[in-house]
This record gives structure tokens, C-alpha cells and sequence, in this order.
């Protein structure tokens, strides 16, 4: 028996192992073993398992580690297609889909030494005072942990030990496991009365579940593969995009589908994209499924759990006693087997997209693995991104719409202020909030109502400037300027993460003016003026600054939702999927932040995050309002945002990009040369394009353009050379960039980044 087994290492091939005759009945495929690679041992995973190989002096594997396989055959496919398609090894691939706490050698599991009451024949012994105290608390528990017992009784282990020599408790090791949710209270709920919008989705989607169920036998038996490119997906009978507006009921929909599957004999994965909406989401989900005859354990996965926490859940997966997944874009890959439900909530959301090898989307990983393993897939959102709504329109995804809120509510009253105007009359520098934007707040706080202030900038100031000589104060890595973070006393990098004192003078060359001054504003500063001006109110801020321990989420959370806090001012964090019914006033202090990067995205991406703040107003009984404030306050991104119009904002979005060829008329390939010798890179990037050029015949109808500066031209002292490939297909493209590191020699101090599918051009 010969096993191809795929090393933790990257080297783009996999290597044929004898497996010695003792062991043939424990390795199948997904089996993780340990293999001599040279002079070491190296721990893989099993591929494929052939009769023999036709390489010679195979070497036996050393070990096998587990009695059970960690990857699926199913999720090995799909890591296949990642490889291929966002052209990485399947090394890489396989890293995402098993995590490094189960990748290890060790089991990973916690033991506890656990005390166990006893029933013993024949004659009671007799015990002293202390012992007797100990035995009847092990007597009304039954069982809990040695150290808890210590605890409670007040004692030695020593007394513990003597009850176990008498034969009335028992000491042993037993597995504890790590539940992140440990101590939540859970309060069982039923399932809501759904309106007739709610109602059409949820037979539409239980519908196709009950026929993709019937039909997934057949083709797993039959292996057909799924298609190379998302965009070319054929899952229109079982893919939906729900586009729902904020507070439409989308989740309850989610959780009845759930339901359906469990009945079924099937599991669920959902998806959020921020690790800020999973205690609310979990608590929502648990409680749901907590009882009851579907009854079931609920994982995490996120990258905030400890690696013990993760270990943890991921076995429950594994071993089919947590039928439901909760978790980040990494989840998309939990080991739930047989599957019968992926949800992708706010499909839209960029942090779906991976950043470093492999640079994998789960929303199209998401479709991908549906289509192989005959699941549903529902990708939800208020505003989605204009690739899935394209396909829903070409009829590749099954459109369902919930056009109202779910309870009788309307959506909030938006209203615009430009700032222009309001720097005019003061006079001096713009003001952080518009007269408007106080009004309001006042109205709030007197009225005991909640508001929540979105800026998506951290920090106190983002820039120090001299006014004299012009000076900026930059990062000597990257190129930005420094954000002032006042409470630190510090000039910090958001990139990198250089540090530096604040100066007390200008530093530029024979300037010195005293006068250097802070400009713009973050949360911080937001944060500081808002207590100024309201001493009275309790206010809290919740960015990556003030997040620092993994509880800090949930704590901030549950004080704002019962009260403690009248103003809660964050970044993007705050921005969407968050349910708290006395919010009734939203303000944006800057609404197009971010509608001037270079990035063809940057007005959808400003509608997006606008209608989804303000998505946070008005979800109890109380009629919601949203002050955006903005210099561009008649730009279409925030005027369609200002009325809801989704629907607007696409038709003229879609004009723009099909005149300048832009997904989703086209997949993008973003090559990025990165090294610390400017002309190098650039030298390095003509060269890349010249191989470009000549193999353009292969890929017909693809538009190369640059090589350019990136926007970021440097970062973390490289500096970064870019070129973009549009093309209709990316099937065929991707397979031949798969192969550049071997068709283009580039220096040794160049790095070369592939990116199928960019989010972002920075």
C-alpha cells in the first residue's frame, strides 16, 4: 500500500510513502502522518492511496497520528481547487482548511483529574469529620474536578486520596474541553412568526434543500467536478442571494433553514464577516438550537479564540457533535459532513477575502464547496456586492427579496449635512460635528434613547503637520503619514506599526516652529470632544485600540444593550449586523472617507457601509434617524445610501464598470512585485510584463495595464510595483500564473504576490 502525502512545508509536489502492513487499516485519505523528508521527519497529509508507485526505494511513513482522519475527502477536493484556482500549493491550501492547533503532533486535549462518587457494597467505612465533610459534597455532585473539590471543601489532596483507598470516589484524568461560550445563559427561544416575504424565502430555500438532498448522492458517487471559476458556477438551483434590508428578518429566515437541515440528517455553516457580530450571533443560534428534538452543539471559529479553544471546537465538528458552525471566513471550511445549509451573512463584506497565501474568497469558496457537496448556499445582505446581485440578475443565483423591516417599523430618516456649509460659518477649521449632529444627540440623551457614532478612522489625529515649512510627519516605512493616538503619547503606523514620540517642535530641517499642529480626527479624538461636551453621558468607544483581551466584545456589547452606555462611538466594527432596539439616532462623522481611494470600489464600498450604519437606527419602537455628515454630500454613493435605493445605486454603478471593462464584466488578476530597491522592482515589473505580452494570445479578450507604483507604493519598507490583468475567463489565465514563479527568473530579494479576485487595489 503507497500514500502520496502532501508535507506542512511548501514545495509544490507530493511525495510517495510505503505504509507498513500494521498500520493499512488506520490510514485513509485526510489521514495526518509523520514522514522522514531527508534528514528529518516531516508531519503531511494523505492525498491519495495507490496499490503501487512507479518511484523507487519508497521510504515507510514513521507514524500515524489520530485514530481518525482530519480532512475530508470532500474538503480535500476543495482544497484542490483552491490551489488551482488562486494559484498556490495545495500545501498552502490545506493550511486554511486545517488549523494549527489541529495540525500538531500532541492530541491537543486538555486532562483534568475528576472525582467520582462511588456506590460501595457492604459495610460503610468509618470516617473521620474531615473526610466525612469531603465525601458528601462528592456525594451531591456525583462527579466534578479535583481542584474544584479542594476548593469547595477546603482541603489537601492527600483526604481525597485516602476516600479513593477506601474505595468510595475514584480520581481520574478526563478530557476537559474548552468551550469559549462556557458561561453564557442561555435562554431557550422558538422559532418567530414569519411575515409572507419571510415566508416565500424560506420555501424557496428549504425547497431547493429538499432537492439538492435528493439529488447530492448521485453526484458525489459520480465525482463531477465543479467548474474552475466561480463566475461560471451552474448552481442557480441552489445558491440564493437574499437581499433583504436592514432588519428585515434575514437571521430568522437563517435559523428556520437551519432547523430544516438538522431535520434532515444535515449540518450548517454560517459565516459572519467581523468577530465583533459573533456573541450576538452565537447567543441568537444557540439558545435557538440549546433544547428541543434538534437539539445541538454550536461551534466557534474565529481567530480569537486561544488555540486550546480552537482545538477544541474543531473536534466537535469532527466528530459530528456540533452539527452547526458559527465563525469567520475560515469556517467555510469546518468539517461538517453530510452539509446541508451555507449562509454567508453580508456577502458584500471584504474581510471575506484572505490577504495572504492562499488569498481565497469565502463567499465564492462558500458556492464552490454547495455546489460539490449538494448544499444550499445563501448569501445575505442589505447592500450586496454588485458580482452577486450581477448574478442573481444573469439568473446564476436564485434572487429572494425582503423589501420591508420585519417588524412595522420604517427605515430611518437619513439626513445630510454638508460640511462645507458648516465650516463657512464658523470660520476656522470644519467642525468634528455638524450643529445638527448635537441637536440630535441632545434629543437622545434627554429622551433616554441610545446613539451610536461611526467613523472608520482610529486614533486621535491622523496627521501632524507644521503650517510654517509643510512639514508631515511620515512613516519612514511606509507611505502614509503617522496617526496621533493621544492617549498613548505616540505617533504610530497603521500599516507596519512604527512608534514614535510626539515632537514638541517641527523636526523639519531649520524649522523648529513650535507651532507643529494635530489635523483630522479618529475615534479617540471623537471620544474626547464627546465628553466634553456631554460630561453627563456615558460614552464608550470600541475600536482595535480599546479591544485588547477577547472578552472585551462581548463585555461592551452587553453593557450597551442594557443601557450602561448612551453614546457608543466606533469604526467599522459597530457598522453592521448589530441589533439593539433604543438606538435611535446614527451619526457618520465622515461619510466619504473612503469614496476617494483609488480603487474602482471605492463608491460601492462607501454606499455599502453607509446604508448598513445606518441600518443600526430605528429597530425598536422608536422611528430611527442618521445624520451623515460630508464634503461630497451630493455624490451618488451617498445620495442612493441617503434613500435606500439599492436598487439606484446598482443600475448606475453597473454602467460604470461595464464601460471600463471592471468586474463583474471581467475577473481580476492583481500581480504585485514587492523588494527594497525601487529601480529593481521596476526593472523586475517591464520584465513580467514582457512575458505577459508575449503569452497575451492564450488568454483572448484580457486588458494587461501597468506596470505602476501601487497605490501603497511602499510598505513595511518595500517598496511595490503593480500589474492588472482583466479578463472575461479566469480559468485558463490563472492555470498559466500559476506557473510565473518557474517562467519568469526574478532576483532573489523580488517577491512576487499573485491575486485572483483583489478586494482591494491598495
Amino acid at each position: 500500500m503507497v500514500v502520496r502525502v502532501a508535507l506542512d512545508i511548501a514545495l509544490g509536489r507530493e511525495f510517495d510513502y510505503l505504509v507498513p502492513s500494521e498500520w493499512t487499516d488506520r490510514v485513509e485519505v485526510g489521514t495526518r502522518v509523520k514522514v522522514p523528508f531527508g534528514a528529518r521527519d516531516l508531519l503531511g497529509v494523505v492525498t491519495s492511496i495507490h496499490d503501487q508507485s512507479d518511484q523507487p526505494g519508497l521510504k515507510p511513513l514513521r507514524k500515524v497520528i489520530g485514530a481518525q482522519s482530519l480532512v475530508t475527502p470532500k474538503v480535500l477536493a476543495l482544497a484542490r481547487w483552491i490551489a488551482g484556482y488562486y494559484c498556490c500549493p495545495l500545501e498552502v491550501a490545506l493550511k486554511s482548511v486545517l488549523p494549527d492547533a489541529v495540525r500538531k503532533e500532541a492530541d491537543g486535549w486538555r486532562e483534568r483529574l475528576q472525582v467520582t462518587c462511588l456506590s460501595r457494597p457492604g459495610d460503610f467505612p468509618k470516617l473521620t469529620a474531615r473526610q466525612d465533610a469531603v465525601f458528601r459534597i462528592v456525594e451531591e455532585w456525583r462527579e466534578l474536578p479535583l481542584q474544584e473539590l479542594l476548593r469547595l471543601a477546603e482541603t489537601t489532596p492527600a483526604t481525597v486520596r485516602k476516600l479513593e483507598d477506601l474505595g468510595l470516589v475514584r480520581i481520574a484524568g478526563k478530557i476537559s474541553e474548552r468551550d469559549p461560550h462556557a458561561n453564557d445563559v442561555l435562554v431557550a427561544s422558538r422559532s418567530l412568526v414569519l411575515n409572507s416575504d419571510q415566508r416565500t424565502a424560506l420555501d424557496a430555500i428549504t425547497g431547493a434543500m429538499d432537492v439538492a438532498m435528493a439529488a447530492s448522492k448521485t453526484a458525489v458517487e459520480t465525482g463531477e467536478p465543479a467548474a474552475a471559476d466561480p463566475a461560471a458556477m451552474g448552481g442557480a438551483s441552489q445558491t440564493f442571494l437574499l437581499h433583504g434590508v436592514t432588519g428585515s428578518g434575514k437571521t430568522e429566515v437563517y435559523l428556520q433553514a437551519m432547523a430544516h437541515a438538522l431535520e434532515r440528517g444535515r449540518g450548517a455553516i454560517v459565516l459572519v464577516p467581523e468577530i465583533a457580530l459573533t456573541p450576538q450571533t452565537v447567543e441568537r443560534f444557540k439558545s435557538r438550537f440549546s433544547s428541543g428534538p434538534l437539539q445541538t452543539l454550536v461551534a466557534v471559529l474565529h481567530s480569537h479564540l486561544s488555540a486550546g479553544e480552537r482545538h477544541d471546537e474543531w473536534h466537535k465538528i469532527r466528530q459530528g457533535r456540533a452539527r452547526i458552525v458559527i465563525g469567520a471566513r475560515s469556517a467555510v471550511f469546518a468539517p461538517v459532513d453530510p452539509l446541508g445549509l451555507i449562509v454567508v451573512d453580508e456577502e458584500h463584506e471584504h474581510s471575506y477575502k484572505q490577504e495572504e497565501a492562499p488569498r481565497y474568497h469565502a463567499r465564492d469558496v462558500a458556492v464552490v464547496r454547495g455546489q460539490r457537496e449538494g448544499a444550499v448556499v445563501v448569501l445575505g445582505s442589505a447592500t450586496p456586492s454588485l458580482e452577486s446581485y450581477h448574478n442573481a440578475v444573469r439568473k446564476k443565483y436564485r434572487l429572494i427579496s425582503l423589501p420591508n423591516r420585519a417588524t412595522e417599523m420604517k427605515l430611518p430618516v437619513v439626513r445630510v449635512i454638508d460640511m462645507r456649509q458648516e465650516q463657512s460659518r464658523g470660520g476656522g477649521p470644519p467642525p468634528l460635528f455638524s450643529n445638527r449632529l448635537v441637536e440630535a444627540i441632545t434629543q437622545r440623551l434627554e429622551r433616554g434613547e441610545q446613539t451610536m457614532l461611526f467613523l472608520n478612522r482610529r486614533g486621535y489625529s491622523t496627521s501632524l503637520q507644521c503650517r510654517k515649512c509643510g512639514y508631515v510627519a511620515g512613516c519612514p516605512n511606509c507611505s502614509v503619514s503617522l496617526t496621533y493616538h493621544r492617549n498613548a503619547q505616540k505617533l504610530l503606523c497603521h500599516i507596519c506599526g512604527h512608534e514614535e514620540r510626539v515632537p514638541t517642535k517641527c523636526p523639519g530641517a531649520d524649522c523648529g516652529d513650535p507651532g507643529i499642529r494635530f489635523s483630522g480626527a479618529g475615534t479617540e479624538r471623537v471620544e474626547d470632544t464627546l465628553t466634553k461636551r456631554f460630561p453627563k453621558a456615558r460614552i464608550r468607544r470600541m475600536d482595535s485600540d480599546t479591544l485588547k483581551r477577547k472578552e472585551d466584545f462581548r463585555i461592551i456589547l452587553n453593557e450597551f444593550r442594557t443601557g450602561k452606555i448612551d453614546i457608543l462611538v466606533g469604526t467599522q466594527m459597530i457598522a453592521k449586523g448589530l441589533h439593539f432596539p433604543n438606538v435611535t439616532l446614527v451619526g457618520i462623522i465622515h461619510a466619504d472617507l473612503s469614496l476617494h481611494l483609488p480603487d474602482f470600489r471605492a463608491g460601492e464600498r462607501t454606499f455599502q457601509l453607509l446604508t448598513q450604519v445606518s441600518g443600526r437606527a430605528g429597530r425598536g419602537d422608536v422611528e430611527g434617524e442618521v445624520v451623515v455628515q460630508s464634503f461630497t454630500p451630493f455624490h451618488p454613493a451617498i445620495q442612493y445610501a441617503r434613500r435606500h435605493d439599492f436598487l439606484g445605486f446598482y443600475d448606475q454603478e453597473i454602467e460604470f464598470r461595464a464601460q471600463l471593462g471592471y468586474p463583474p464584466f471581467s475577473r481580476v488578476a492583481l500581480l504585485t512585485l514587492r523588494g527594497r530597491n525601487e529601480d529593481k522592482v521596476k526593472f523586475g515589473a517591464e520584465h513580467l510584463r514582457r512575458w505577459l505580452d508575449e503569452h497575451a494570445s492564450a488568454w483572448p479578450g484580457t486588458i494587461i495595464a501597468g506596470p505602476a507604483p501601487a497605490p501603497l507604493a511602499r510598505a513595511e519598507s518595500f517598496y511595490r510595483y503593480q500589474l492588472m490583468l482583466r479578463s472575461p475567463r479566469m480559468s485558463r489565465l490563472s492555470k498559466d500564473l500559476a506557473r510565473l514563479d518557474e517562467a519568469v527568473v526574478l532576483p532573489d530579494d523580488l517577491r512576487l504576490t499573485i491575486d485572483i479576485d483583489p478586494a482591494s487595489l491598495l
